[in-house]
Order: C-alpha cells, then sequence, then structure tokens
C-alpha cells in the first residue's frame, strides 16, 4: 500500500494464473473510532444478522394459502432491508430509489401499521423523530418548535443549500402522528419509560398544533419557502388538491385527515396525562378533541357526496370531490357512526373502487387521473388505513375486501411486491394493475400494509394495560381457510393463535400461552 494526500495506490505482483483478494473498506468518523467490519463477508454477515433481527421482532404468521404466505414474507423481508440503525434506535427508510433516507410521515405510519406485530418498530421511530424535532423559526425549511421532520437528505443539492431537504419540516400531518404513535404505542406495550422519555417531544408538537391551528380551529398548511411543497399532506404533489370544478384549493389548506390525526393526538395524549396524574391537562384535551370532532362534521361532512370533503381552501370552502382521506377520517376515529357507514359505502363505490383498491381520487372527479400519482392512483398504504378504519366502525368483513384486494394484486406483480402504488385502471379490463413506471419498490408502508390490513380484517387489538389480546368480528375472506400466528408479544407474555374460516365469522383457538394474558373474542 501507498497512501498520499489525496491518493492510494495498491501494488500487486501476479504469477501467470495466480490470483489474489484485495479489500478496501473506508470509514468516515468524527471522533472516537467505532468498530465495523473490515472485509465484505464480515459487512455481509452484520447485515444479515440485523435483517434477522428485525424478522424476530415479529410473530411468526403463516396461512393455508402459499401466495399470501409470500406476500407477507416478502413484506417482512422488505422492512428489514429498509431498516437502518441510527444513533436513537432503528428507524425504516421510506423506500428505494427515491426516498431512501428517513421521512416522519412515512415512518409514522409504518410503525403504526405494524405495532401490534412489532412495536419495538414505533420506539425507534419515535426516538429517532424526537432527537430531530423542530427547534426554531426557519422559513427556508419550514420548520418551527416542535414540529416534526419531514424528510433528511444528504445529497450534493440539499448540502449546498440548493434545495431545502437536508432538514425539511414541510408536512402537516406527521406532528399529529407522532402524538397518536406514541400513545398507540403506550397502549401496546405499557411502556411508560419510553412515554416519560418523550414527554417533553409530545408537549413541545402539541405546543406547535395549538399555535398552528386556524380561528376555525383547524390544523391548516401553507408553505414558507418557494422550493418546499406546496401540498403538505401525504398526497403533496402539487395538483392533488382541487376543488370540483378541477380548480386547486388555495392555501392555507385543511386537509380533512389531519383534522382525525389531531383528534386522535389530542385523546390519546388525554389517555397517557391520566397515567401519569395529570387529570386536568388530559379533561382540557379530552374536551378540545371533543369540540374538534362535533366543528368537523358539521364542516366537512358532504350529504349529496356522502362523504367528506378533501379539505377547506383558504375561505373556509369545502374541496367537494370524493377521495380517499375519507377513510382516514375513520381510522383517526373522528367520524360520528353515521357518517362512518356511508363513507365506508362511499368508498367502495366502482367510482372509488377500481377493484385492486380504492383510488385516491373518485372517477368521477375532474381531476381524476388512474394514470396519476395522487388523482386516481391506487396506494397500498392508503388502502389499508381504510382497512383500518373501516374495522374501527364495526366493518372488518369490508376490511376483508381490500385485503382481497391488494392480495389479488400481489399475485399479479413479479415477486410478489407491492410498490408505492400503481394505476386505478378498473380491474374490470385487465389481468392484473397497470405499473405507475417510478414507483419506489420496496417502499416501508407499502411492506408494512399487508400487517394492517390483516390486523383491521381480524378486528385484532392488544391492550398491554389490560394484558389483553381482542378480536370483534373476526373473518377471513374465502381464499384463506386457515391461519396461525404464533409467538404474539404482550408484555412479557406469549400467544399462539388459530384462526379458521367459518361460515358466517371466524373461529378463534388459542393453541399456545405463555405467561398471563387473555383472549376475548366478539362475533
Amino acid at each position: 500500500w501507498r497512501v498520499d494526500a489525496g491518493r492510494a495506490d495498491l501494488a500487486l505482483e501476479l504469477a501467470p494464473g495466480a490470483n489474489v483478494d484485495a479489500g478496501i473498506a473506508v470509514h468516515c468518523r468524527v471522533g472516537e473510532p467505532i468498530p465495523v467490519p473490515t472485509t465484505f463477508d464480515a459487512a455481509l454477515t452484520v447485515v444479515r444478522d440485523e435483517r434477522r433481527d428485525c424478522i424476530a421482532l415479529f410473530p411468526i404468521v403463516y396461512s393455508n394459502n402459499e401466495g399470501f404466505n409470500d406476500w407477507l414474507n416478502g413484506s417482512l423481508r422488505d422492512l428489514a432491508l429498509l431498516r437502518a440503525l441510527r444513533p436513537n434506535g432503528s428507524y425504516l427508510s421510506a423506500g428505494i430509489p427515491w426516498f431512501a433516507t428517513v421521512f416522519g410521515r412515512d415512518g409514522l405510519i409504518t410503525a403504526l401499521q405494524t405495532l401490534a406485530f412489532a412495536p419495538e418498530l414505533a420506539a425507534g421511530t419515535l426516538r429517532t423523530l424526537a432527537a430531530l424535532q423542530g427547534q426554531r423559526h426557519e422559513p427556508w425549511r419550514d420548520e418551527e418548535p416542535g414540529k416534526i421532520l419531514h424528510e433528511l437528505r444528504h445529497g450534493e443539492m440539499a448540502a449546498t443549500g440548493e434545495v431545502p431537504f437536508g432538514r425539511y419540516y414541510g408536512s402537516v400531518d406527521a406532528t399529529p402522528l407522532f402524538i397518536a404513535l406514541l400513545a398507540a404505542y403506550a397502549d401496546r406495550t405499557a411502556d411508560l419509560d419510553l412515554v416519560r422519555e418523550l414527554w417533553p417531544a409530545a408537549l413541545a408538537a402539541l405546543a406547535w398544533i395549538d399555535r398552528s391551528v386556524d380561528a376555525s380551529g383547524y390544523l391548516t398548511y401553507e408553505r414558507r419557502t418557494p422550493k418546499g411543497l406546496a401540498n403538505q399532506g401525504w398526497k403533496d404533489s402539487h395538483d392533488s388538491i382541487s376543488h370540483a370544478d378541477g380548480h386547486l384549493a388555495e392555501a392555507p389548506i385543511a386537509l380533512c385527515e389531519v383534522q382525525g390525526y389531531v383528534y386522535a393526538a389530542r385523546r390519546g395524549l388525554a389517555g397517557l396525562a391520566r397515567r401519569l396524574g395529570q387529570a386536568a391537562d388530559a379533561d382540557r384535551w379530552d374536551a378540545q378533541a371533543a369540540a374538534l370532532r362535533d366543528a368537523f362534521g358539521r364542516d366537512f361532512w358532504l350529504p349529496e357526496e356522502e362523504t367528506y370533503a378533501l379539505a377547506l381552501d383558504r375561505a373556509g370552502r369545502p374541496c367537494r370531490v370524493a377521495a380517499s382521506n375519507a377513510g382516514h377520517c375513520l381510522f383517526a376515529g373522528i367520524a360520528e357512526p353515521a357518517h362512518a357507514a356511508r363513507v365506508v359505502a362511499r368508498l367502495m363505490r366502482d367510482d372509488s373502487f377500481c377493484g385492486w383498491g380504492v383510488r385516491t381520487l373518485s372517477a368521477a372527479a375532474r381531476r381524476y387521473n388512474p394514470m396519476s400519482y395522487h388523482n386516481g392512483s391506487v396506494w397500498p398504504h392508503d388502502n389499508a388505513i381504510i382497512a383500518a378504519g373501516f374495522s374501527r366502525y364495526g366493518y372488518a368483513a369490508r376490511s376483508g375486501e381490500l385485503l382481497t384486494a391488494l392480495f389479488d394484486a400481489s399475485l399479479g406483480i413479479e415477486d410478489r411486491r407491492l410498490p408505492e402504488l400503481f394505476c386505478g385502471f378498473s380491474r374490470a379490463h385487465r389481468q392484473q394493475p397497470v405499473p405507475y413506471p417510478v414507483a419506489c419498490k420496496p417502499q416501508a408502508w407499502s411492506a408494512g400494509s399487508v400487517f394492517l390490513l390483516l390486523q383491521a380484517t381480524l378486528g385484532l387489538t392488544v391492550d398491554a394495560w389490560k394484558r389483553r389480546v381482542g378480536l370483534s368480528q373476526a373473518s377471513l375472506p374465502e381464499w384463506l381457510e386457515h391461519l396461525e400466528i404464533r409467538g404474539l408479544r404482550v408484555c412479557d407474555a406469549r400467544l399462539d393463535l388459530r384462526i379458521s374460516r367459518g361460515r358466517h365469522s371466524a373461529a378463534v383457538e388459542v393453541t399456545g400461552k405463555q405467561g398471563a394474558v387473555d383472549v376475548v373474542v366478539r362475533k
């Protein structure tokens, strides 16, 4: 070896027919050296061990349908592939190739999707985002104190300041989702230590929400930097929020699902406050959530469309289009039961449900385009959230219809790997979904979708405070005769379940149990 400033030379002498292996390891570090593998084989072993550790967090889920097993196990491998170890715990990168980094919204939703099965992923997600929480007012990054990160980039354009995405906060929903995930994680694990650790971050996030709501009490967004995102919900393309006549809504914009996330955040934080002995705060946050729910039902409901308005624009005018966002309102629990029943039916109409899943935008809308990014395409994670919303309001059988649609889609996709999205053309005319040409594959919240879809269809809940696993209106689609879940962890207990399809509902059998945990089945 010869190493000079800016140059390294390796001289090798080889006899005829001889061979030699040479490896180069580049270590970039600040401060004390960090132990790293010194050979390719050693590095490969570390990666394989990390992936095995991730897979081991999940219970074994096995069914009689090998196609479903392939989809589920492939999704599990993708989650392990996307998991990266960070200073504050592991985090799932959003997707490859475009989003191979930390995204707040994506990580939070993926953690919610997998929470019933592997809550450790949520703990790493929460710690990572708390460490990156906004600390100051910096319009160039859309950063504000208490706000949760949208994305973290390390490329040249971000490093030189040409774009604001080096550490960018242009996401209106990541902050309430952070609080909602913390509360849901506590219910799943009874881990008050993490709640106490992240309580200051949760309060800072709520303070940002309180400062950011408009005069009507709705959380809105409007970008501060011209190079930031014009739309800052999960449908963040420039043309994704429109009125019935096709005109784009003007900011500040209040998205329907974001109000649902705020409702869930306030309710969740109230529950945690009671466990921490802060009854007065809990009562206040519960009252604020109830007031938001009442106002939301009044201002967002569209009786003629039998769904919630996609958004309210800067003048408070509703965007009178039927979109998949309304299903997120069911997921968050902000919908009144009477409205929920009509939203379920509306989302499953032919103009919204294409046979492969619920479209992002109804085919009856002026801006509908099945080949667009957000105006008529089908997103697996979107459908999983909708399915969970259906199940929350007692429509687990309709959740099974979405599970079936996405399962059938997986059968028509090479390697069974659901992409970020696919086109929303009707299934009636095609044997498989039409690919969206530049979709991420794998993507974390697409990989996580199968777990939330399954949870919704089984009506599965885990209450660690009561050490109880519940299955409500559990059903299996006709292509699943039986399903086994082995090693579902509840605190220090472990549970094995077998679910078998019946004529009207599923039969649930406890096949193994270690430790104190109850199983409650509701028909």
